[in-house]
């Protein structure tokens, strides 16, 4: 049975982070981006603060390296990552921001390759991290003479954040504190709130300008108490039970739910060239990651043979 509930949790986690595209879009209609970004985290910060109390043998950060990996996830994995992809899906489509977003873990063997010496990347790695830059650029279309046109800038604000997210990935893990991931998640989603609120100030967001509305309301909670609190807790229990590599996979399983949802709730249409780039993407994450589901496949099988 727990081959079936694993499989069930994570076709949960995929619906719950894709269908979150859809909710942020939905919900850019009612407040100002960054600002709809930091209640988001206000809200879900405290939920995993909560979480972290209960389960964690210590609730908060102690020590430099604790502090280091805390500011870490603040910055660049909740505010910059945020910030850029609400920001971002103002101007293009919940699937388009979603397949974009799914270019994360091959960001995150770049950076690897830098920071992190045991990890090695071979030619075959090249030509995965290759693809995954044609389906961005797929999804962009980027006019060379216009880059920084209100068509294109949007794609590269979500590309921005992609890029943060990954940056913060791996240099928490360069960092390597031992700080329990449920601590880690709370204080940073915290922080990343904080951070969030200080940047929508200087951009002169204020809660005045919200239009409190059903849609408001739905959307926001969706995303602090779905995507975000149940979202990641459903995401810890996975991480334990299927492993870092499978649980990847995710990212690419939410860009259909974002299609999907986007579609029946805000009636946007997946062009040739966003599926496209989402092959492209998918494709260079399988290349990149082909030694490890060479090993992961067979531990599956394993695992599925002594349930039936």
């Amino acid at each position: 049975m727990s081959t079936y509930r694993n499989l069930g949790l994570f076709l949960v986690l995929s619906a719950l982070w894709g269908s979150a595209f859809m909710a942020i879009k939905a919900g850019l209609s009612a407040f100002p981006p960054v600002l709809f970004a930091a209640l988001r985290y206000d809200v879900a910060g405290v939920v995993m603060l909560g979480y972290a109390a209960i389960r964690a043998d210590c609730w908060y950060p102690r020590g430099r390296d604790e502090l280091v990996t805390v500011t870490v996830g603040a910055s660049l994995m909740i505010a910059a990552y945020h910030a850029f992809l609400f920001v971002g899906e103002q101007g293009t489509t919940s699937a388009a921001a979603a397949v974009i977003v799914s270019l994360s873990p091959v960001l995150t063997t770049v950076f690897a390759r830098g920071l992190l010496p045991d990890e090695r990347l071979s030619a075959v790695g090249v030509a995965g991290i290759l693809l995954g830059v044609v389906g961005v650029v797929a999804v962009a279309q980027p006019d060379p003479d216009a880059l920084l046109t209100a068509e294109v800038l949007p794609q590269l604000l979500v590309f921005a954040a992609a890029l943060s997210f990954a940056l913060g990935s791996v240099v928490t893990t360069y960092v390597d504190a031992g700080l329990e991931i449920e601590t880690m998640e709370a204080w940073s989603m915290l922080g990343g709130a904080g951070l969030m609120h200080v940047v929508s100030v200087g951009l002169g967001e204020s809660l005045s300008a919200v239009t409190w509305s059903g849609t408001a309301l739905w959307s926001l909670a969706y995303l602090s108490l779905g995507a975000s609190a149940a979202g990641f807790l459903i995401y810890f229990d996975l991480l334990e039970r299927l492993g870092p590599v499978e649980i990847n996979l995710v990212s690419y399983v939410a860009p259909l739910f974002a299609a999907l949802t986007g579609f029946l709730f805000l009636e946007e249409v997946v062009d040739a060239w966003t599926a496209l780039g989402f092959c492209c993407i998918f494709a260079g994450f399988l290349l990149i990651k082909r030694q490890a589901l060479r090993r992961e496949i067979p531990r599956l099988r394993a695992a599925i043979r002594e349930e039936n």
